[in-house]
C-alpha cells in the first residue's frame, strides 16, 4: 500500500511506522488533522492491525472530536501483535520508546482494543510521563474508562434521549467493555435486553436476559460469560432478533446493505466504530430506521478523555460522577441535534453528522491559514 494514497484535503498530516527487531514489534501512528488541537485517540493491539485501518480510525477521531465540539485533533495508533502473548509488555514498552519523539508532545495514547488500564500504566512508566497515555488505573490518578464504562454508558444515554426506554427491547452485539457497560445502563434505564453476543456466540431471549448475572459471569470468565450463561446461537442472531434498539458494539463493517434490509428494529445506536456501510445507511434511512452514527453515539470515551487530558498532570483525580454527567448531557444534545440536522438537510444521519464536523474542522483550518 502507498501511504501517499491515504492523504486527502483533511489529512493525515503524519504517518509514523515503527518496528523493533528484538521484540518483533511493528506499529503505526497516524495523526490525521490537528486544526482543532493536538492528536488524541486510542491505541489498539491486534495481530491484524494495518496502516489503512489505523488511518481510517484516525479520521473517525477527527470527526468525533469535532462532532462533540471538543478541541483535540484526530489520531490513532496500532500495534500489530497478539495482546494475549506473554511478551505483550516488552512489545508495548518498545512501541512507546520508538514513539518518544511524538508522545506526548504530538499524540497521547489511549485505550482501545487489546489494551488495558495496566498497559496505560506501563506506557507511563516506560516514558516516565503521566501524560503519555490516558486510561491508567485510579490508583495512579488516572480515569479508568473501562471500569467506569463511559462509552457504553453514553450509548444507552443516547438511546434514552431518542426513545423512552422503559420496557423497550434492546439487542447488543458484543459484550466487551462497550457492550457490557451499555447493557448495564440499558437495564438501569428500564429496558429489556433481549440479546447479547461475544466471539463465542449469541444469547437470545425474548423475555429478557439477566443482565446482572451476565455481568457477574463476565467478571469471572470474560468473553466466556456468554456460553457460561446458557445455550448460544450462531453469531448474527443477535442482529436479527426483533427489537426496538439495536446496538452494534463489536467490530467494524458488520452491517451491509443486505443485512440492513433484514433488521427488525426502530433505532440503531452505533457503539462500535464503523459498524455500518454507506450502502447500509442508505437502506436503513429508506426503511425509516433511525441510526445514531458511531462518532456521535460512542463519543463518551472522548468526553472522558478530555477530562483526563485536562487533569493528566494534576495531583487531584477527576470525579467519575462529573464525567458521567458530562457524557450524558453532551451526547444526548449531540444526538438530538444530528437527527434534526439530517431531517433539515434531507440526508442520512451519518452525512449530516460528518458535514457538521467537517464545517467545524474547516473553519479551524481556515483560521490557521491551512487552506485558502
Amino acid at each position: 500500500m502507498d501511504v501517499l494514497e491515504l492523504m486527502d484535503e483533511w489529512g493525515p498530516e503524519k504517518v509514523v511506522c515503527v518496528s523493533d527487531r528484538r521484540t518483533g514489534m511493528k506499529g503505526v501512528l497516524v495523526i490525521d488533522n490537528t486544526a482543532r488541537g493536538m492528536g488524541k485517540g486510542g491505541t489498539r493491539m491486534s495481530p491484524r492491525v494495518t496502516v489503512a485501518e489505523i488511518a481510517r480510525l484516525a479520521r473517525v477521531m477527527t470527526w468525533k472530536w469535532a462532532g462533540v465540539d471538543l478541541f483535540f485533533g484526530g489520531a490513532k495508533a496500532g500495534i500489530a501483535f497478539d495482546p494475549s502473548s506473554p511478551d505483550k509488555e516488552a512489545v508495548l514498552r518498545a512501541f512507546a520508546r520508538k514513539l518518544s519523539n511524538e508522545v506526548p508532545r504530538e499524540y497521547v495514547l489511549g485505550l482501545d482494543m487489546g489494551l488495558t488500564e495496566r498497559d496505560a500504566a506501563i506506557v507511563q512508566d516506560e516514558l516516565s510521563d503521566r501524560g503519555a497515555m490516558m486510561g491508567a488505573p485510579a490508583q495512579l490518578g488516572g480515569l479508568p474508562y473501562d471500569e467506569l464504562g463511559v462509552t457504553g454508558y453514553g450509548v444507552a444515554e443516547v438511546a434514552d434521549e431518542l426513545m423512552e426506554l422503559r420496557g423497550k427491547r434492546v439487542a447488543v452485539q458484543g459484550f466487551g467493555a462497550v457492550g457490557a457497560a451499555a447493557a448495564k445502563r440499558f437495564a438501569e434505564l428500564g429496558a429489556v435486553v433481549v440479546a447479547v453476543s461475544s466471539v463465542h456466540g449469541a444469547l437470545v431471549d425474548a423475555g429478557g436476559l439477566d443482565v446482572a448475572r451476565l455481568l457477574k459471569l463476565r467478571g469471572e470468565f470474560g468473553d466466556l460469560a456468554v456460553p457460561r450463561y446458557g445455550e448460544v446461537r450462531p453469531l448474527g442472531a443477535e442482529l436479527r432478533v426483533p427489537c426496538d434498539v439495536l446496538v452494534p458494539a463489536a467490530l467494524q463493517d458488520v452491517i451491509d446493505a443486505d443485512l440492513a434490509g433484514e433488521l427488525d428494529t426502530t433505532l440503531v445506536v452505533e457503539g462500535a466504530n464503523l459498524p455500518t456501510s454507506g450502502a447500509a445507511q442508505e437502506v436503513l434511512a429508506r426503511r425509516g430506521i433511525t441510526v445514531v452514527p458511531d462518532f456521535i453515539a460512542n463519543a463518551g470515551g472522548v468526553v472522558a478523555a478530555a477530562y483526563g487530558m485536562d487533569a493528566r498532570y494534576s495531583p487531584f483525580p477527576v470525579d467519575p460522577a462529573t464525567v458521567l454527567d458530562a457524557v450524558s448531557v453532551k451526547l444526548r444534545a449531540n444526538a438530538a441535534n444530528v437527527i434534526a440536522e439530517a431531517r433539515s438537510r434531507g440526508t442520512t444521519t451519518h452525512v449530516a453528522a460528518r458535514e457538521l464536523a467537517q464545517e467545524r474542522v474547516l473553519a479551524a483550518m481556515r483560521l490557521k491559514g491551512r487552506v485558502a
